[in-house]
């Protein structure tokens, strides 16, 4: 909806400053308190969602114009979707993120973009990737598998490997293990090669939505043309955008994440392990599979007061709080490898640390992106364990770089790859 419809909500913000730490029955130290990246980094109220409330009324009021400083605020974020969790959770019903994302939508509109993600989306419109690459290379990733291509063969199960995985060539040896891991489980699975598409939700992420939709447009009508039914992904991005994005859309397909499926595949007895993997891990939560990995509800409704002061919905508004997420299938599939001993950091689950890479921040704001990452690896050395395993690419591409610039000798895991390794070798 439009920003000045979040007029109102600006006004209801009470500055409780629950937007920057996660809820206090959550709190186990000081240390590991905080839940915003930005505000935390940059420790400025401009840069919490209070402080954006405002920077949003400002704008609306016209009381403030563009400058420099006022792009910086509402850019430098990782759209990780926390401080709406807390707010849910311990105060109002506020819908910060969705805020912050007509927010970005607005100085998008107005012009008001950054070059670092401009480049972005040119290459979105000419390659269809994120990446800067050329769009022809997309399915290289794959050669050598022997797996199906959607288009030339049917298969029953579509694997969408996304920008990161497609590209980045020290990430493609975990869309290989994705891959290999469901072969060999007896799923029938294909992928759409060079052909595949970026989902667009990084696009819609940076406050490009007319960007975004039209490679969400793209996607759905592609896999209608294909006769697809069920898609499996490793990129959290692109469940989030497939899970939460696409429904609104008119997408009506089955969609899990590679955890899940998985997950599904191990308790149905078709994954089976051939040794032992003695390793202490700790996982992380990537933010667009737990707590923005929540099912799309479709709601039709309108805001209503109860006696002009308390604000309800009629129909009852679905209240995106983070619970729904994906949480127990990545740990579930972890505590079934034999020899694995799953360790938590303190923030977890719907109020776990971002990695740093979402929203833009890794392409435009390296500094804070990378060191949003060092403090999740802080965290991570505390618990004790050898290695952090996540879910997806984005995640996991931050966690290295953090940890080769801090020359820091913790290792990175993507949770497939740990499988495949499980699964043919029964350690490293």
């Amino acid at each position: 909806m439009p920003l000045e419809n979040f007029l109102a909500e600006a006004d209801r913000c009470s500055h409780c400053s629950y937007c920057k730490f996660i809820p206090m029955d959550k709190i186990q130290s000081h240390r590991f308190a905080y839940c915003c990246p930005s505000v935390s980094y940059n420790n400025f109220n401009t840069y919490s969602a209070r402080g954006r409330y405002a920077v949003s009324k400002s704008l609306i009021l016209k009381e403030i114009e563009y400058t420099d400083t006022v792009t910086d605020a509402v850019f430098q974020c990782t759209m990780c979707g926390a401080c709406d969790v807390s707010c849910k959770v311990c105060r109002y019903n506020l819908q910060p993120l969705q805020m912050m994302g007509e927010l970005r939508a607005t100085l998008v509109g107005d012009g008001q973009t950054l070059p670092e993600h401009k480049k972005c989306i040119d290459s979105l419109k000419k390659d269809n990737n994120m990446r800067q690459e050329p769009k022809a290379g997309r399915g290289k990733w794959a050669e050598g598998l022997d797996v199906k291509i959607l288009g030339k063969q049917s298969a029953e199960v579509l694997y969408h490997a996304g920008c990161r995985y497609s590209f980045d060539k020290e990430l493609q040896e975990n869309a290989r293990a994705a891959v290999m891991v469901l072969k060999d489980a007896g799923v029938d699975i294909g992928i759409m090669g060079a052909d595949e598409m970026c989902c667009g939700a990084k696009a819609y992420q940076m406050g490009f939505v007319e960007e975004s939709k039209a490679a969400a447009n793209n996607v759905i009508e592609n896999w209608k043309r294909l006769g697809v039914k069920t898609i499996v992904t490793s990129c959290a991005n692109c469940f989030y955008a497939f899970n939460r994005l696409y429904p609104a859309l008119g997408a009506d397909f089955e969609v899990m994440h590679i955890s899940q499926y998985i997950d599904r595949l191990i308790k149905e007895g078709k994954i089976k392990f051939a040794g032992s993997v003695p390793m202490k891990v700790t996982y992380h939560d990537p933010c667009h599979l737990g707590r923005q990995g929540e099912a799309f509800e479709p709601w039709d409704g309108k805001e209503i007061k109860i006696r002009n002061q308390i604000v309800t919905y009629d129909p009852p508004k679905p209240r995106y709080n983070g619970s729904k997420g994906v949480y127990d299938a990545p740990r579930d599939v972890l505590k079934s490898i034999p020899g694995i001993e799953l360790v938590e950091m303190e923030r977890n689950r719907e109020f776990a640390w971002c990695c740093g890479a979402g929203g833009g921040a890794k392409e435009a704001f390296p500094e804070f992106s990378e060191w949003t990452a060092t403090e999740r690896i802080e965290e991570a050395k505390t618990t004790g364990a050898d290695a952090i395993v996540t879910a997806c690419g984005s995640c996991e591409r931050n966690f290295i770089d953090a940890a080769s610039a801090a020359d820091d000798s913790i290792k990175v895991f993507d949770i497939a790859m740990l499988v495949r390794k499980a699964m043919t070798e029964g350690g490293f």
